[in-house]
C-alpha cells in the first residue's frame, strides 16, 4: 500500500495546471504564458476533504496527522504538476519523455483544459474562443495511448517469452508495467474490455495494440477533466460542449486563479474561506484594496454564482473518492476513548483503496504492528474483525498485535 495518493496534472501548456497546483498546495511554482515554463515536475502536498467521524462519536479531535477543521478531516496526498504536452510528446517533442515518465508515476490524472479556448494547438495563447478545448482532450489523450502502446511494444519479446514460459496473459504484460503502476488486475479489465482475453499475443495487430493501450490508460490512469478558466465568458460555451463530448468523463468547471485568490486572502486575513466551501465571508473590509474588492465580486459573480465553488478542491475530491474508490479509516489505541497511547483524539486518518484489509492498515501504521497482527476491533460494534477483513469509509480501527506499537 503505498503511503500516499498521487494526482497527476495533465495538459498542454498554459491551461493553468500550475496555477492549479499553487492553489491547491499553497506554493508559489514559476506562472507565466510562455510554452514550457514548468520544466521539472512540481511535487507538492494537496489534501482531500471529508466528514470527519468526530461529530458521530460526539468527540474532539486532537490528531497528529490529517487536521480536522470545523468537523472536516483534511488527507494529505501528493500532487504533481507536470510539463505541458503538446502533439507529439510520445515521441519525445517538447518535454514529452520526462512528462509522461511522471504522469505513469500517478494513481489518477486531473485533465486541465483551457475552456475558455484560449489556447491554440501548440499550447500558446490565443484569442479567447478561438481554441479548442474538445480536440486538446482528444491529442493529450492520444498522445498517452501511443506513449503506452510504445512502452508494451518495447516489451513484447519480454511478454511472449512469458506467455510461453507459462504465465498467465494478464501476468505476462502486468509485469515490466508494474514500474508505472499498472498492475495485474488493470490489464485483465482491459484484456475484457478489448475482447483479447483469448487471442494470441504473438497474432496482435495495430489496431489491438492501439485498442488494449487506450482501454490500459483508461484503467490504470482514470482521469477526469477540469474544465478550467470558467471566469472568462466564453468559457460557458465550451464547458458544455465537453460535457456533450465526453459523457463517460467527470467533466469539473473549475477557475483556478479564482481559488488561488481566495486561498491567499483567506491566509492574509482578509476573507473567512475554507476550501471548496460554496461562499466565502470578507473580513477585513476597510483594508480591502478597490482591486481587492473588484477581484472578489467578479469571483462571486463569475465563478461561485453561476458553478457554486471554485472547482479545485472538488476535482480533487472526485479524483480520490470517486474515480479511486479510496475510503478514510481511523486507527486508534483505545476503542472506548479513540485515543493512541499518548490520549489523542481520533489521532490519524488515513485514505486506504477499496479493497484494503486489516492487515493493509498494520503495515501502513508500522510494519511491526503488521508482523505480529492477531486481529482487529471494531470502535462501532466492539467485535473482532480477522486480519483479511476489508475495510469500509469511516471505520475506526483499534489494531491488536503481538508486537503491540503505537
Amino acid at each position: 500500500m503505498t503511503k500516499l495518493v498521487r494526482l497527476g496534472l495533465i495538459g498542454k501548456t498554459n491551461t493553468g495546471k500550475t496555477t492549479f497546483f499553487n492553489a491547491a498546495t499553497l506554493q508559489s511554482a514559476e506562472v507565466s504564458t510562455y510554452p514550457f515554463t514548468t520544466k521539472q515536475p512540481n511535487y507538492g502536498i494537496a489534501h482531500a476533504v471529508t466528514p470527519c467521524v468526530d461529530k458521530e462519536f460526539g468527540v474532539k479531535c486532537n490528531p497528529r496527522s490529517a487536521p480536522c477543521v470545523d468537523n472536516w478531516r483534511y488527507l494529505p496526498l501528493e500532487l504533481i504538476d507536470l510539463p505541458g504536452l503538446i502533439k507529439g510528446a510520445w515521441a519525445g517533442k517538447g518535454l514529452g519523455n520526462q512528462f509522461l515518465a511522471v504522469a505513469s508515476q500517478s494513481d489518477a490524472l486531473l485533465h486541465v483544459v483551457d475552456a475558455s479556448g484560449s489556447v491554440d494547438e501548440e499550447g500558446k495563447l490565443t484569442e479567447p474562443g478561438t481554441g479548442n478545448p474538445v480536440a486538446d482532450v482528444f491529442d493529450i489523450e492520444e498522445e498517452l495511448d501511443i506513449w503506452l502502446m510504445k512502452v508494451i511494444e518495447r516489451n513484447d519479446d519480454r511478454i511472449s517469452k512469458s506467455i510461453k514460459g507459462g504465465k498467465p496473459l494478464a501476468e505476462a504484460i502486468a509485469e515490466p508495467l508494474n514500474g508505472i503502476r499498472i498492475y495485474e488486475e488493470h490489464v485483465e479489465k482491459a484484456l475484457k474490455l478489448t475482447g483479447l482475453v483469448s487471442k494470441d499475443f504473438e497474432n496482435w495487430n495495430l489496431n489491438d495494440d492501439r485498442r488494449f493501450a487506450k482501454a490500459l490508460r483508461e484503467v490504470s490512469k482514470p482521469t477526469i477533466i477540469v474544465a478550467n478558466k470558467v471566469d472568462i465568458e466564453t468559457a460557458d460555451r465550451f464547458y458544455q460542449e465537453l460535457v456533450e463530448k465526453f459523457p463517460d468523463k467527470i467533466v469539473v468547471p473549475c477557475s483556478a486563479e479564482a481559488e488561488l485568490i481566495l486561498r491567499r486572502a483567506e491566509q492574509k486575513g482578509l476573507i473567512k474561506y475554507k476550501p471548496g466551501q460554496e461562499k466565502f465571508v470578507i473580513t477585513g473590509g476597510s483594508s480591502l484594496t478597490e482591486r481587492q474588492r473588484w477581484a472578489l465580486d467578479v469571483i462571486n459573480e463569475r465563478v461561485i454564482g453561476l458553478y457554486m465553488r471554485t472547482g479545485v478542491q472538488f476535482a480533487i475530491n472526485v479524483a480520490v473518492f470517486k474515480l479511486l474508490g479510496m475510503n478514510t479509516v481511523y486507527p486508534v489505541y483505545d476503542v472506548q476513548t479513540l485515543t493512541d497511547r499518548a490520549g489523542n483524539v481520533l489521532p490519524d486518518a488515513f485514505l486506504v483503496p477499496p479493497n484494503a484489509t486489516v492487515r493493509d492498515l498494520a503495515e501502513r501504521v508500522h510494519k511491526e504492528l503488521a508482523k505480529g497482527l492477531l486481529y482487529a476491533i471494531d470502535a462501532r460494534t466492539g467485535l473482532r474483525v480477522p486480519a483479511d477483513h476489508k475495510l469500509k469509509d469511516r471505520d475506526v480501527i483499534k489494531i491488536v498485535s503481538a508486537t503491540a506499537h503505537g
